[in-house]
């Protein structure tokens, strides 16, 4: 029974432990703007019809528009904070902003510098506001 017992305790802080080390290893949503993020920050990541770049840390887009955002690189400052740069798929826009995890699956992102985040909506632009609130999706 100790036995047991000790076993799942150690498989239960093992888990916690890898999912605390990994948060910016993640999909995000946010339901308003209908935005979603892509990021491996740890191992990088093929962005679907864009092969030619190779892997990167991740993609920004929105179920509204086909074109995407992509995470050129990123820099992790803390446990809890990442850098992106991040470039639209034309090249012709880049921006800077933290990605700061929250806890519980919940994340904020900042736009730091550079262009204003867009997507495209019945034909018309709509900007993504400087701040913005995203959840993990379930995995």
């Amino acid at each position: 029974m100790k036995k047991a017992l000790f076993s799942f305790l150690f498989l239960a802080i093992t888990l916690t432990v890898s999912a605390q080390e990994t948060p910016f290893k993640c999909n995000l949503y946010n339901d308003t703007y209908q935005v979603y993020m892509k990021l491996n920050l740890y191992d990088n990541l093929m962005v679907p019809n864009q092969d030619i770049f190779g892997e990167l840390p991740g993609y920004f887009g929105a179920k509204r528009d086909t074109r995407l955002w992509l995470v050129t690189d990123a820099e992790i400052l803390s446990g809890n904070k990442a850098r992106l740069s991040v470039v639209n798929d034309f090249g012709s826009e880049d921006f800077v902003g933290d990605l700061i995890y929250n806890g519980e699956g919940k994340y904020t992102f900042k736009h730091k510098e550079g262009s204003v985040w867009k997507i495209v909506v019945n034909g018309k632009y709509v900007k993504i506001p400087k701040e913005i609130q995203l959840v993990a999706e379930d995995k």
